[in-house]
C-alpha cells in the first residue's frame, strides 16, 4: 500500500470550498475544480512519503503492481483515473473521442509539432475517455441529445429568429441529421449565432420561466445558469438540444465517447479511462476546437446512461460501466460489521469519503480518514475495510 497525494486542478469553473472541505483542508479562495488520483502526465499523483509519483512507482515494476492481465490489456500503465470534481459553474460543452479518434488525433498533432502543454492542443494522449460520475451532492448536467421532436418542443413558444430557425430545421428533418445540422450551425464559425441573438433567446427563456408553462423548466434553468457565466455563447442554445440530468447523492451518470455533455454544478467522484482528451465547442475559456469536436460527436438521440448500483453485499455496492478500463465500488461500514472484504482485483485506488476506516491487505494495514487515498497493487490481492466510514474504490474489471 502507498499513501497518495492527489494532484489539484484549479480550473476557473471550480468551487472554492467543496473539495478542500472534503479533504479537510482550508480553502485559499481559489477555484479547486478537480483532485486527480492516477498516473496521467497532466496531473501526476504524488506518493505521500515524498519518494516520487505513482507513475514512477508503477513504471519501476508494472507486472507486480498492475498484474499480468492488466499489462497485457492496457500496457504498463494504470488504465483508470479517479477524480473528485466540483463544478460551481457550467464547464465546457464537450465531447470525448473514441480510441481510434484519439490515436489519430494524437498522431496528427504530434506531426504538426504541437507540444503536449501547448494551449492550442486538443489531444493530450492516444487514449479514449469514457467516464462516469457518482454524485456526492445534488449534481446537475446535460448529456446526450434529446429526440429531435422533443428538442423542437422545448423551443415551442420562443419567438426569436434563432428559436424559429432551430425549430424549423428540427420539424422539417426530425432525425439525427436534423440534430446534426442545428448543432453544427450553432457552434461552427461561419454559421454560429451572434451574441445578440443568444441574449435575445435567453431573455425569452427567462420570461417563460417567470410566467410558467415551460415545456422543460430544467432545460430553461440550465440555459439561464450557463448564460450568466458565458453571455452570448452559442453553447447556451446548443444545451437546449441535450438531455437535462439531475443526480441525487448515490446516483451515477456514464458518458460514452461521442456524447456531448456539460457539467453544471455539484460535487462528485469521477472515474474514467486514463486520458485528458477533451474536445470543446463552447462555454469555456479554454481551447475550442469545433472541427475536431464535431468529427467525434454521436448525434443519435438517447436517454442519459445512469448505471444503477449493484449490491455485492450489505456494505458494498458497485457501479459498472460498459467499458473495460474501470469500475467503481462504494463500501460503507460501521463497527458492528467487523472486517468487510471488498471485491476487486488488479490495481486499486481507495479514497475515503467519510469517517475513519482501516484498510487491510496481506501487506499490512493503513488508517484511512476522510479525504485520504491509498494505492493498492495487484500483488496484494485482497482488500478489506473496517471501522466507521465510507470508502470508494477504483479498480479494473
Amino acid at each position: 500500500m502507498e499513501r497518495l497525494i492527489g494532484a489539484r486542478q484549479s480550473y476557473d469553473w471550480g468551487s472554492t470550498a467543496a473539495i478542500p472541505e472534503l479533504l479537510g483542508e482550508r480553502s485559499d479562495d481559489r477555484p479547486w475544480a478537480e483532485q486527480w488520483y492516477g498516473s496521467h502526465a497532466s496531473g501526476p499523483t504524488g506518493l505521500a512519503d515524498g519518494s516520487g509519483t505513482l507513475a514512477d512507482l508503477i513504471a519501476a515494476d508494472p507486472q507486480r503492481l498492475l498484474g499480468e492481465d492488466v499489462v497485457r490489456r492496457f500496457g504498463p500503465q494504470l488504465p483508470f483515473l479517479l477524480k473528485l470534481i466540483a463544478p460551481e459553474q457550467a464547464l465546457s460543452l464537450q465531447v470525448h473521442p473514441s480510441m481510434e479518434q484519439a490515436i489519430e488525433g494524437f498522431r496528427r498533432e504530434n506531426e504538426a509539432g504541437l507540444a503536449l502543454d501547448d494551449p492550442d492542443r486538443s489531444y493530450k494522449d492516444a487514449n479514449h475517455k469514457p467516464e462516469m460520475v457518482l454524485a456526492l451532492t445534488r449534481y446537475d448536467a446535460v448529456a446526450g441529445f434529446r429526440a429531435p421532436r422533443r428538442a423542437a418542443e422545448v423551443l415551442t413558444g420562443l419567438d426569436s429568429a434563432l428559436a424559429h430557425r432551430m425549430r424549423r430545421t428540427l420539424r422539417l428533418n426530425p432525425t439525427r441529421f436534423g440534430i446534426r445540422q442545428v448543432f453544427s450551425d450553432l457552434v461552427s464559425t461561419g454559421t454560429r449565432p451572434t451574441s445578440a441573438e443568444i441574449d435575445e433567446l435567453v431573455c425569452e427563456i427567462v420570461a417563460r420561466l417567470e410566467r410558467g408553462g415551460s415545456p422543460s423548466r430544467r432545460a430553461d434553468t440550465n440555459a439561464v445558469v450557463m448564460a450568466r457565466t458565458f453571455p452570448g455563447d452559442p453553447g447556451v442554445a446548443a444545451a437546449l438540444l441535450l438531455n437535462p440530468v439531475t443526480l441525487q447523492p448515490g446516483e451515477a451518470l456514464f458518458v460514452p465517447a461521442g456524447s456531448v455533455h456539460a457539467y453544471i454544478s455539484g460535487l462528485g467522484v469521477e472515474i474514467m479511462a486514463s486520458s485528458d482528451n477533451v474536445l470543446r465547442a463552447g462555454l469555456t475559456t479554454k481551447h475550442v476546437d469545433v472541427p475536431s469536436m464535431l468529427a467525434c460527436v454521436d448525434y443519435v438521440a438517447a436517454p442519459p446512461v445512469r448505471p444503477a448500483p449493484e449490491y455485492l453485499s450489505r456494505a458494498t455496492r458497485a457501479y459498472y460501466a460498459p467499458v473495460d478500463d474501470f469500475e467503481l465500488l462504494v463500501t460503507e461500514v460501521v463497527p458492528a460489521d467487523g472486517c468487510v472484504q471488498v471485491p476487486g482485483r488488479g490495481p486499486r485506488i481507495a479514497l475515503a469519503l467519510e469517517g475513519a476506516t482501516t484498510i487491510t491487505t496481506p501487506a499490512g494495514q493503513a488508517e484511512l480518514e476522510r479525504g485520504q487515498a491509498l494505492f493498492v497493487g495487484a500483488d496484494e490481492r485482497v482488500l478489506a475495510v473496517e471501522g466507521d466510514g465510507v470508502v470508494v474504490q477504483a479498480d479494473v474489471p
